[in-house]
């Protein structure tokens, strides 16, 4: 099967692609290394340096391609409120630009990363269809929604298939640090070099957090499942506060700098746990990694990281 995966030099995606080539998969990179290394992409993938803004590059490699993996994205919810243009430039239009390529190709299925950033309320065990929850609270949310959309309407006009896998809060190596994305990472880079970590609000605001690999095995699931045309949630079920996250990290680190604590920004939720029921049942996805056995992978990483 020949694949196409945006993003696939970034952290998501490069771990897609690893599992996509173990699986046997004949495997295309598309990434212009705003975030992504070419350090992180599989030797046995090919790679084409572009962005999917870019109409004439994307077409033609879509044209001959299976199954399509589209993670290239804005990811960041905080920074999505100072760069509104761009945010929306590459989350929808980027997109548009991929469905479009679809139209006349052989492509069977896109599989779609969106995000729990498409829910805007507190809640837990949240559903895929509680409408009341939909409500995003930040422009990178309202732009995820909008091209979930767009995928789920238009793969069904062009006669292809979707599925949308909402990612919740994913953490593991190769993750770049930023200062806007990956509390995880945020709270290891800054304790290796010794800076106080930032906690806005609390520190109570409670998330799900799932390990990467996890996430990359969930789009295997979905180009096996049957049950295409549909939004997924992917998380592991449980909720971890930012203030345990910090403990966490902090102990294993011996850290003991004390954090800084800002007001919380008004995109945040104070609590949120999605519902992964229907993926289980639908997909057969159940993560296989715990948050207190993965820490240590990403501390090491870092390390090296580091070091280098």
């Amino acid at each position: 099967m020949k694949s196409l995966v945006t993003g696939g030099a970034g952290f998501i995606g490069s771990h897609i692609v690893d599992l996509l080539i173990k699986e046997g998969h004949d495997v295309t990179v598309i990434d212009n290394l705003s975030m992504g290394k070419i350090e992180n992409i599989n030797k046995k993938a090919k790679f084409i340096k572009g962005d999917i803004l870019d109409y004439n590059l994307i077409e033609p490699v879509v044209k001959d391609k299976d199954y399509i993996f589209h993670n290239a994205a804005k990811v960041s919810v905080r920074n999505s409120v100072n760069n509104l243009i761009e945010d929306a430039n590459v989350n929808v239009m980027g997109t548009l630009n991929i469905l479009k390529a679809m139209q006349y190709s052989r492509v069977k299925r896109l599989i779609f990363a969106s995000s729990m950033g498409v829910y805007g309320s507190n809640g837990y065990s949240t559903e895929e269809t509680d409408s009341e929850k939909i409500l995003p609270s930040s422009p990178y949310g309202i732009g995820k929604l909008a091209a979930e959309k767009y995928c789920l309407h238009l793969a069904r006009l062009f006669n292809k298939e979707c599925v949308v896998l909402r990612y919740n809060n994913t953490y593991g190596t190769r993750q770049t640090p930023t200062p806007y994305v990956g509390v995880i990472t945020i709270f290891i880079n800054n304790m290796l070099k010794n800076i106080p970590c930032t906690i806005y609000g609390d520190g109570n605001q409670v998330r799900d957090y799932i390990h990467v690999e996890d996430v990359a095995y969930a789009n295997i699931l979905a180009v096996k499942t049957k049950n295409a045309n549909e939004v997924y949630n992917i998380g592991t079920g449980a909720g971890t506060s930012v203030n345990e996250i910090y403990r966490l990290v902090s102990g294993m680190l011996g850290n003991n700098l004390k954090a800084i604590f800002l007001p919380k920004n008004m995109t945040d939720l104070d609590y949120f746990t999605s519902s992964i029921k229907k993926a289980e049942l639908k997909l057969g996805f159940k993560a296989k990694h715990m948050l207190k056995d993965k820490i240590g992978e990403v501390i090491d990483h870092l390390k090296n990281a580091t070091d280098a």
